[in-house]
C-alpha cells in the first residue's frame, strides 16, 4: 500500500527544525538556510544548550521552558527530544509540521552513535509522533574543523531526492555529509547499512587539581577498517551516506526462535 504522505511538496510543506547542538549552533543555522529555499513555511524549536550524547532522554521531573527567540525560533530548556515533543504538541498543534529536520549536527552519527545522539533521537521523537523526519550531521574527524560548505551545498538536494522517495512511517532517515573539503568533490549520495564503530573503546584516566581520580570517555579505537556498503564506508569514500533507522527494535530472528522454543 502507498504512503501517502509521499513525495512531500516541499513548497506547501511546514518543516520543523531541531538539534542537539543548541540554538546557536552553525549547523542549525545552515540547516535553516537550506529549509528556506524549500518552503516558507519553517519553524525552530531547539535546546537552549549543546545536548551531544544526550540520546532519547525525556525530562520527566522538572518543568520545560521555552522562549521566543525570533519569528518561528524558538529555545527550550530540555532534551532534543523534548524540543520536538513540545513543538508538534504544543507550538504547532493547530497545524502539525510535514517534515522534521534534525541537525545539522557538528560530528557524525554512524555506526552505534545512533544510540547516544540526540540528533537521531530528535528526528525518532517526530516518527513516533506521527511526522517523517530526517537527522543530518557532518563527519568530523576529533580536533579538526568542521566542512561547513559541503553540507551547506549539498542539504536542500538531498533533503528534496529522500522527499521525492518517501520512506516507511517507522522509519527516520540518517543523513551523513563526508569530511570533504571542496564540495564539488563529493561524489554522490549513497544509501547505505548502519557499521560498527562502538564509541568509547578509549578511556583516560588522570587526577583533577585535588587528586580527585576521574575518567574521560574517548573515541574509537584507530585502524579498524569498516565493512563495505556501511555508512562508515561510504562517508570514507567520499559519498554522502543515507542509512533508514527503523524505531522497531524487536529482532525477528530472535522473536521465531523464542516462539518456536516457547509456543
Amino acid at each position: 500500500m502507498a504512503d501517502k504522505r509521499f513525495p512531500i511538496d516541499l513548497s506547501k510543506a511546514r518543516i520543523l527544525i531541531s538539534n542537539d547542538d543548541g540554538i546557536h549552533a552553525p549547523g542549525l543555522k545552515i540547516l535553516e538556510k537550506a529549509a528556506r529555499k524549500l518552503s516558507k513555511d519553517v519553524w525552530v524549536m531547539a535546546p537552549e544548550h549543546e545536548n551531544s550524547g544526550a540520546g532519547h532522554s525525556l525530562t520527566l521531573r522538572s518543568p520545560l521552558r521555552m522562549r521566543k527567540v525570533s519569528d518561528r525560533r524558538y529555545a527550550c530548556d530540555g532534551t532534543p527530544t523534548d524540543c520536538v515533543l513540545l513543538a508538534i504538541n504544543h507550538l504547532l498543534k493547530d497545524e502539525r509540521p510535514t517534515l522534521v529536520l534534525s541537525g545539522i549536527n557538528r560530528g557524525a552519527n554512524l555506526g552505534e552513535d545512533v544510540h547516544y545522539s540526540g540528533t537521531v533521537a530528535a528526528a525518532m521523537e517526530a516518527v513516533l509522533l506521527g511526522v517523517p523526519a530526517i537527522a543530518l550531521s557532518v563527519s568530523v574527524p576529533w580536533g579538526q574543523k568542521a566542512h561547513w560548505p559541503t553540507a551547506e551545498m549539498h542539504t536542500a538536494e538531498t533533503i528534496k531526492k529522500l522527499c521525492k522517495i518517501g520512506w516507511p512511517d517507522d522509519v527516520l532517515m540518517n543523513v551523513n555529509f563526508p569530511h570533504v573539503a571542496d564540495p564539488k568533490k563529493v561524489l554522490g549520495i549513497r544509501a547505505a547499512r548502519q557499521g560498527k564503530r562502538k564509541i568509547g573503546d578509549t578511556m583516560v584516566q588522570s587526577r583533577d587539581p585535588r587528586g580527585v581520580p576521574y575518567f574521560w570517555i574517548g573515541d574509537t579505537k584507530a585502524g579498524r577498517v569498516p565493512a563495505k556498503g556501511s555508512d562508515l564506508a561510504t562517508i570514507i569514500e567520499g559519498y554522502i551516506s543515507v542509512t533508514p533507522i527503523g524505531i522497531n527494535m524487536t529482532s525477528k530472528p530472535a522473536l521465531a526462535k523464542l516462539k518456536r522454543a516457547l509456543g
